[in-house]
């Protein structure tokens, strides 16, 4: 697992032998997923939400490229101490990793964030209620987004906030929006 780009670029991270429940976002849809965020987003300064943390991979690209207040949640205790190390290892300050579950933190969260990233496990029985949760709380900051990473078998398109989905293979996300006024022509 590598960093793609900014100021810890190329740097590797290498995952525990054993990571219980976690299946890290492949480079290929990570790469993917960032090159549609910064065109919509300044990465610099914003404050974002990394739900379901599993390795870190998508904070540390976060953290990489500018992000001023990142929060991880990670309810596993081998994950959350392999976060821990990374974020101390990359020598980054400005985050904060929580050992908890996703959905007793989402259930007393009243802040907003510019950017949500939620990599569930796929076989996570409750991945639905994560959107409906997050727009219906309104988590999400004006002009920020919520990524669900997602199996082609999931369907968001008819939830509120939902904007529009990439696929990369088994892989698919799909962005909401706080108002889900957004369109695509606003695509890269």
């Amino acid at each position: 697992m590598r960093i793609i780009s900014g100021e810890f670029r190329g740097r590797k991270i290498n995952p525990p032998a054993s990571m219980p429940h976690t299946r890290p976002t492949t480079d290929l849809a990570k790469e993917g997923l960032f090159n549609i965020i910064q065109h919509r987003i300044d990465l610099e300064g914003i404050k974002t939400l990394d739900l379901f943390g599993g390795t870190g991979s998508i904070s540390y690209e976060l953290a990489s490229r500018g992000a001023a207040d990142l929060t991880i949640i990670e309810k596993d205790a081998t994950m959350y101490e392999f976060i821990k190390k990374n974020m101390e290892m990359l020598k980054v300050s400005n985050y904060k990793v929580l050992r908890l579950d996703v959905f007793s933190y989402l259930a007393s969260c009243s802040e907003k964030f510019d950017f949500i990233f939620a990599g569930p496990p796929y076989a996570l029985g409750t991945i639905d209620e994560l959107p409906k949760i997050i727009v219906e709380k309104k988590l999400i900051a004006e002009g920020g987004y919520f990524v669900l990473e997602h199996t082609p078998r999931n369907a968001y398109e008819k939830f509120p906030g939902f904007e529009f989905q990439r696929n990369y293979g088994t892989t698919v996300f799909s962005f909401f929006t706080s108002e889900g006024e957004r369109n695509e022509e606003k695509e890269d």
